[in-house]
């Protein structure tokens, strides 16, 4: 009895909670066995898995597989490198510590759609953007980043993003590390890449991993700055695997097709994230 009634008080929360995952899950599998477009409502049926060969046999499929993990690898290893760098920096007593350390993390609570406004208008705009107004102080002509590097840009866009959230669990890592540790090995003659190495960077091993894993799981669904800048373009060079979805839903109008190409993104994840749970398990341990 005293196991039943704890249960019992669980049970809606939990059935709701599953209902809540699997619903979603198996409307996006029956609809990916069927003919489903909406521009011909009235044509249907089932079609086996000629909706997954037709999303995988795209012209853009692959293309937007290498783009999806270009831009996962870019980013992930741009906010790693700099946030350690940034913690170690900020990590030291300075006066106005408290007002940089708010600083370095505000661009994290920036929207994602507001995020990619600012860089497309403010930053990079070919004619008043910021960038523009450096090129031409240095007498170099303004690049039109939208057109010219529409991955590089969402990269960009994504690691401002995202350094600030590395860089503040790396602050936190490093508030635990062991001062006595540090002042031991500088009297034993460590310089301060030793310090760093053999100490610093196995301490924040858990840190790093967290982090990676956090970024990874978000930044395969990466949509917002895409849609607000480049749109996938110019033709397909900043198109990802969920721009691809969306292109195949709302501008085919091929819900099936879409559907599809959603069930491999959700078993792709699941692949990264069996990877991801081994390597934070064993930095864990």
């Amino acid at each position: 009895m005293s196991r039943f009634l704890p249960r019992v008080l669980m049970a809606p929360s939990i059935v709701t909670l599953f209902l809540w995952m699997i619903v979603p899950l198996v409307m996006t599998l029956y609809f990916s066995v069927i003919r489903y477009n909406l521009m011909n409502p009235g044509e249907t049926g089932f079609v086996g898995l000629e909706n997954y060969h037709y999303f995988i046999t795209d012209p853009d499929f692959w293309p937007s597989v290498l783009h999806t993990l270009q831009l996962l690898g870019s980013v992930i290893i741009i906010t790693v490198v700099l946030g350690v760098g940034l913690a170690l920096l900020v990590n030291e007593p300075f006066p106005g510590q408290g007002i940089v350390r708010v600083l370095l993390i505000s661009p994290f609570f920036v929207m994602p759609t507001v995020n990619a406004l600012l860089w497309k208008h403010m930053m990079m705009n070919p004619i008043y953007g910021v960038l523009a107004h450096v090129w031409r102080f240095f007498g170099l002509t303004p690049i039109d980043w939208m057109t010219e590097f529409p991955l590089l840009s969402v990269i960009i866009m994504l690691s401002w993003q995202w350094l600030p959230f590395a860089c503040l669990i790396f602050i936190t890592s490093l508030q635990s590390l062991d001062r006595e540790q540090m002042d031991a090995a500088g009297m034993d003659g460590a310089t301060r890449f030793d310090k760093f190495w053999y100490l610093v960077l196995p301490h924040m091993g858990r840190s790093i991993a967290v982090v990676v894993m956090i970024e990874m799981i978000f930044l395969l669904s990466v949509f917002a700055e895409i849609f607000t800048t480049t749109s996938g373009g110019p033709g397909n060079d900043s198109t990802n695997l969920a721009f691809l979805i969306f292109k195949q839903a709302l501008m085919n109008f091929d819900v099936g097709v879409a559907s599809a190409g959603a069930l491999f993104a959700v078993v792709l994840a699941n692949i990264a994230a069996v990877f991801l749970i081994r390597m934070v398990g064993k930095n864990l341990d």
